[in-house]
């Protein structure tokens, strides 16, 4: 059985949704960070990072999200989640996983993880990390929205692990200070992924 470590609110959603939609075998260990868990001693022997979110598997640990995606997809290939029998097209999904993950959640978390870039006293950096957020996701979600979407999924015709990651960190546009009006093709995307029942479930299942 797979096990899945996870934080409410974090992008391990995104993982927790393909694990339904392919009807996993799974269970789940929510981390909470109001408490450090990410850096007990119990957790950093799963994953020293001390990050989530984190995948048992019954080969060893996977973490970042778009490495569990991949495998996920590529374990339950009856679902058709990845392009896997075409090498530019999974290419081409896994160029837009890796966007979200080091771009565009980089971006975010500087609302309110600055202290991993500088240090954590020098307030005017911090400061001007914050004040940066609104321009910089803004810019990456203008980018997915003008030149990334190529359909009505992420991929085109066809739902695919693009969808439920892009839709994890859609959920933070507005804290972040997008105006979702700019951006209407993503909002749309938002709210059609958040009606799957899978993916309903899996918030369901981490709010409780």
């Amino acid at each position: 059985m797979l096990k899945l470590f996870y934080a409410a609110h974090t992008c391990s959603l995104a993982t927790h949704i393909v694990l339904e939609e392919v009807g996993a075998d799974y269970s789940t260990v929510r981390i909470d960070f109001g408490k450090a868990q990410q850096q007990s001693p119990e957790y950093l022997e799963v994953n020293p990072k001390g990050r989530v979110p984190a995948l048992i598997t019954d080969r060893g640990v996977l973490t970042e999200t778009p490495a569990m995606l991949v495998f996920v997809a590529q374990s339950f290939p009856a679902a058709r989640l990845a392009p896997l029998d075409d090498p530019f097209a999974f290419a081409e999904a896994q160029a837009f996983n890796s966007y979200l993950c080091s771009t565009l959640h980089i971006a975010h978390a500087h609302r309110m993880r600055g202290h991993r870039w500088v240090d954590a006293d020098d307030a005017a950096s911090i400061a001007a990390m914050q004040r940066k957020v609104p321009q910089s996701v803004t810019a990456s979600f203008e980018l997915i929205e003008h030149d990334l979407l190529k359909g009505p999924w992420v991929m085109g015709e066809r739902y695919t692990i693009c969808d439920p990651y892009l839709f994890t960190l859609a959920q933070w546009l507005e804290a972040d200070g997008v105006d979702p009006k700019r951006i209407p093709r993503v909002i749309d995307h938002r709210r059609r992924v958040g009606e799957r029942p899978a993916v309903q479930k899996a918030i369901a299942d981490e709010l409780a």
